[in-house]
This record gives structure tokens, C-alpha cells and sequence, in this order.
């Protein structure tokens, strides 16, 4: 019996394609999957694999605590991706939310005014100045913060389902090639605003009803009275134009956003400044694109709403208050949607690049002590 040999043979098989879950960048340990194709023809088959080496290089080499303390950023390296996402885009957006909760309590008063006051009233809308006084006025500086506390609360999640969910439907759509074209951009971004959407789109209604209806005191007391007088329906009354309105809107300014950021020369694409004023842009252009369907959504919420659908509204507030009145509040909302979205994707961007400088720094202390280590060795064994 002959001694057996292993053999190693490298040829290209025709039609052999890579796994999709299988990535072109990155170490092998992290992303190599088996890849096979069978064929029956004349009883024959193709079949290729990759054998990889044990990961031992991570565990016995990576940083001590020493030098953990003395580069802080290598430590992000043990955080996951998707959990360092989640903690930027909900502190973010939290923060956002806050400051520019006034904004927001007068834009909802201008879109909603007619409504509140009755389609025979005389007055059936106000301006931006009007808006700000009626709130002083009538609640004191504590109400232009009035409904922010659930505001935050929904944004946490929001967020973070939002920025998790562009991520993983960028994935999705690529094309065969591996790259992402300009519709699978928009594709991810509209799919990941509706996903975000859906998941918190009760507290939004929440939100809305403790901003601008009065007699309540708290979340729990409009949840309540909700559910024994209009059913758990009623916590998604509005849903479809609210997923129409921001499938568009998020689609346009997070591709927008990637795009110009991708064209922008190498020198400027890592600076903060640049990220801030791509984000600012698209933010921009989103909001004047998709503000109707975002004043619809808001009178549909209302208890007592006139419009049942979305077809139904729009003629109904532009006979209403005109074409303008598809506008109402769009000055505060801009001045709020810029600085929120602007922090946001810039804060996003951040992360992701603070993320990629704690794996190199983190390989580069691994390396460190792979060097240190040899040399060791070799002095022990001379």
C-alpha cells in the first residue's frame, strides 16, 4: 500500500459564486463560509472550501489592562458594532429632541390649530410669532417643553432601530457585484424609516395627543383614556400616511447624505465639519420634498379628525387654508428637523470612523505583543 499524499489544487470553477453572507473585505475568521456546487452531469461535482486557522491570535496576544489605560479607543473594540450605533443614535437624537423641543410644540400647534378651533371658527390658523406668545401665555415656559418626556422616550428606540436597520437593508440590497447602487439607497432608507416608524409609532400619538389636547397631565392618563374611548386602534390612527411620509423622507435624506459624502475628495470625507454640513443639505431637501404628508399625518392623529384617509385630507385643508396650508409650521419644523437630522448623521458618522480606528488600534497593540512575544522567545531558546 502506497504512501498517501495530500494534495493541494487552486483552479477557478465556472459559476462558482461567494455565499452572500460571505464578505470581500475583512480577516477570513470573521466572514469564510464553505462554498459548493454540485453537478450531476456525467456523475461528476465541483466542490471548493477553505480550511482557516484556529483564532488564537486575538485571545493570546490582545491588550492588557496597562495598555487598555494607555490607549483608551482600543477598548471600543470589545463594544459591538451594533451596540456602539445604538448608544451614539439614541444619546444623539435624545439630545436633539430636547433642544429643539419647542420648535416641535409650535409646529404641531400651527398644523393643528384649525382643526382644535373648529371649522366654523373665524380663526382657523396662526402664524409662527402668534404661536410662540399663545404657549407663553397661555402655559408659561414650561409648555414649550410640554410632551417632550415621551418625545425622548420614543427617540431612544427610535433611533437605534432606525440606524440598525439602514445598516442591515444596505446589506440586503446589494447588488451582485457587492457594491450598492442609488435605488438600493433609497430603497434601505425608505424600509428603515417604516421599520422605526412602526416599531414607536404609539408614543408618537401619545406624544401628540399631551402636546396639544388639553385636560391632560401625563402619558399614562392619555394611554388610558385612549383605550376605554377609542380603542387600541387608536394608537396607530395615522399610520399610513405617517409610513408614506417618512419612507420618502428618510430615503432621500440618508441617501443624499451617503452620496455626497462619498464624493467628497478624501482629504475632507473624514472631517466632522463636512459630515455636519452634508447632513444639513440633505436634511434640507428631504424636509421641503416630503412636509405635506407630515401635516396630514398630524390631523389625522387628532381625536375627532374630519379626514379618514389621506386622499380625503388633502383637498380637505387645501379648501380649508389653501396650498399653503399643507405648509403650516414648516419654518419651526425646519429649524428642528436640520439640527436633529445634521446631529444624527453626523454623530452616526463619527462612530462608524471611531469604530474603525479602535480595530486598527486595537491590531496594532495585538501585533506589538506578537513581536514582543517572539522576541522572547527567541532569546529563551538562544
Amino acid at each position: 500500500m502506497g504512501e498517501e499524499r495530500a494534495i493541494v489544487q487552486v483552479k477557478a470553477i465556472p459559476g462558482l459564486r461567494l455565499f452572500e453572507t460571505t464578505a470581500r473585505d475583512g480577516p477570513l475568521w470573521k466572514n469564510a463560509r464553505l462554498n459548493c456546487r454540485f453537478s450531476r452531469r456525467g456523475g461528476s461535482a465541483h466542490f471548493a472550501c477553505v480550511s482557516l486557522v484556529e483564532k488564537t491570535d486575538q485571545k493570546d496576544f490582545g491588550p492588557s489592562p496597562a495598555q487598555l489605560l494607555k490607549h483608551p479607543l482600543a477598548a471600543l473594540h470589545y463594544v459591538p458594532r451594533d451596540a456602539a450605533i445604538f448608544l451614539a443614535g439614541a444619546i444623539a437624537g435624545a439630545a436633539a429632541k430636547t433642544v429643539t423641543a419647542p420648535l416641535d410644540r409650535i409646529k404641531l400647534l400651527m398644523q393643528t390649530h384649525g382643526v382644535r378651533a373648529g371649522q366654523e371658527s373665524a380663526k382657523k390658523a396662526i402664524g409662527f410669532i402668534e404661536a410662540i406668545l399663545l404657549i407663553g401665555k397661555e402655559e408659561g415656559i414650561k409648555g414649550y417643553w410640554k410632551g417632550n418626556l415621551p418625545q425622548v422616550i420614543r427617540i431612544l428606540p427610535y433611533s437605534a432601530a432606525q440606524l440598525f436597520a439602514y445598516e442591515t437593508y444596505k446589506k440586503l440590497f446589494k447588488g451582485k457585484d457587492g457594491e450598492l447602487s442609488v435605488i438600493g439607497r433609497l430603497a434601505a432608507g425608505a424600509c428603515a424609516g417604516m421599520t422605526s416608524t412602526f416599531v414607536t409609532y404609539p408614543l408618537d400619538v401619545l406624544r401628540l395627543r399631551l402636546a396639544v389636547e388639553p385636560g391632560y397631565r401625563t402619558m399614562s392618563e392619555v394611554a388610558l383614556n385612549m383605550l376605554r374611548e377609542e380603542g387600541i386602534a387608536s394608537f396607530y390612527y395615522g399610520l399610513g400616511p405617517s409610513l408614506l411620509g417618512i419612507a420618502p423622507y428618510i430615503a432621500v435624506n440618508f441617501c443624499i447624505f451617503d452620496l455626497v459624502k462619498k464624493a467628497l475628495p478624501e482629504k475632507y470625507r473624514e472631517k466632522t465639519q463636512a459630515s455636519l454640513l452634508t447632513a444639513v443639505a440633505s436634511a434640507a431637501i428631504a424636509t421641503l420634498t416630503c412636509y405635506p404628508l407630515d401635516t396630514v399625518r398630524r390631523q389625522m392623529q387628532l381625536k375627532g379628525t374630519p379626514y379618514k384617509s389621506v386622499l380625503d385630507a388633502i383637498p380637505g385643508i387645501i379648501e380649508r387654508d389653501g396650498v399653503i396650508g399643507l405648509y403650516r409650521g414648516f419654518v419651526p419644523n425646519a429649524l428642528k428637523n436640520l439640527p436633529n437630522s445634521s446631529i444624527k448623521l453626523t454623530t452616526f458618522d463619527i462612530v462608524k470612523r471611531l469604530i474603525a480606528a479602535s480595530e486598527k488600534e486595537f491590531q496594532q497593540i495585538v501585533e506589538e505583543n506578537r513581536k514582543e512575544e517572539k522576541q522572547d522567545t527567541s532569546i529563551k531558546q538562544s
